[in-house]
C-alpha cells in the first residue's frame, strides 16, 4: 500500500497534514497516537471509506478492514453472517472464514445471534468477516478490544501466520500494546506520522 500526502479536513479543522506512508508485503506494521490524533479517520482514508481532501492511496490486491464498532446485525447468526459476506465477496467456499474461526476460538458459536453474544465474541465475529475473503491487505482498527488473554494471544498467532503468508497487516490503536511483535511503528503526531518515531522491531 502507498500512500502519498494525504490530508484531511473537516471544515476548519484540519485533522491530516500530509502522511505518507509505504506498506510493504509480509510485515506487521502499527500506528498509534492519542485520542483525537486522526488515527480512525486515517484508517477510513485508507479503507476508501472516507475521501480525502488532497491525497493518493493505492492498493495492491485485496484488502479487507476491520472497524472499531463492529457492524452486525444482531438479529443473524455468526453462520448466516459468513453466508451474507460470501455472496458479497463471491466467494466459492468458507474453508478460510471456518479456518479464521477455529484460530480465533469462534467456532462453537456459528449458530449464536450477534445480539446474544459478548463484547469479545462480536469482535472475533468482526476480524473474521475482514478476513474471510483472504486479503492481501488488512488494515485493524483496534482490533484487540474486548479479548480476553487467551484470544489476545490468538490474535497475534494469527496476525503472525498471514504475515509469513506475505499478508500486510497494519493495525491503529492509541496505545503501542507489544511493540516487540511489530515489524514497523509509527506515531501519528500532529497529523502527520512522525519519521522520527518510526522504529524497526
Amino acid at each position: 500500500m502507498e500512500v502519498r500526502n494525504v490530508r484531511h479536513s473537516y471544515r476548519r479543522r484540519t485533522v491530516l497534514r500530509g502522511v505518507d506512508l509505504h506498506l510493504r508485503g509480509g510485515v506487521v506494521a502499527g500506528i498509534v497516537g492519542e485520542n483525537g490524533a486522526g488515527k480512525t479517520t486515517l484508517l477510513k482514508v485508507l479503507a476508501g471509506e472516507l475521501r480525502p481532501t488532497h491525497g493518493t492511496v493505492r492498493h495492491s490486491g485485496r484488502f479487507g478492514y476491520c472497524p472499531q464498532h463492529a457492524v452486525l446485525n444482531d438479529a443473524l447468526t455468526v453462520r448466516q453472517h459468513l453466508d451474507f459476506f460470501q455472496s458479497a465477496f463471491r466467494l466459492p467456499q468458507l474453508g478460510h472464514a471456518e479456518w479464521i474461526m477455529n484460530v480465533l476460538g469462534l467456532a462453537e458459536y456459528a449458530d449464536e445471534r450477534a445480539g446474544v453474544l459478548s463484547g469479545g465474541t462480536r469482535q472475533k465475529l468482526n476480524l473474521t468477516l475482514a478476513l474471510m475473503h483472504d486479503p492481501q491487505v488488512l488494515l485493524l482498527d483496534e482490533p484487540y478490544q474486548g479479548f480476553d488473554w487467551d484470544t489476545y494471544r490468538r490474535f497475534w498467532a494469527l496476525a503472525a501466520r498471514l504475515r509469513d503468508a506475505g499478508r500486510s497487516i497494519l493495525i491503529v490503536s492509541h496505545l503501542a500494546y507489544d511493540t516487540e511483535r511489530l515489524d514497523e511503528l509509527w506515531t501519528l503526531t500532529s497529523g502527520v506520522l512522525d519519521p522520527r518515531a518510526a522504529d524497526t522491531a
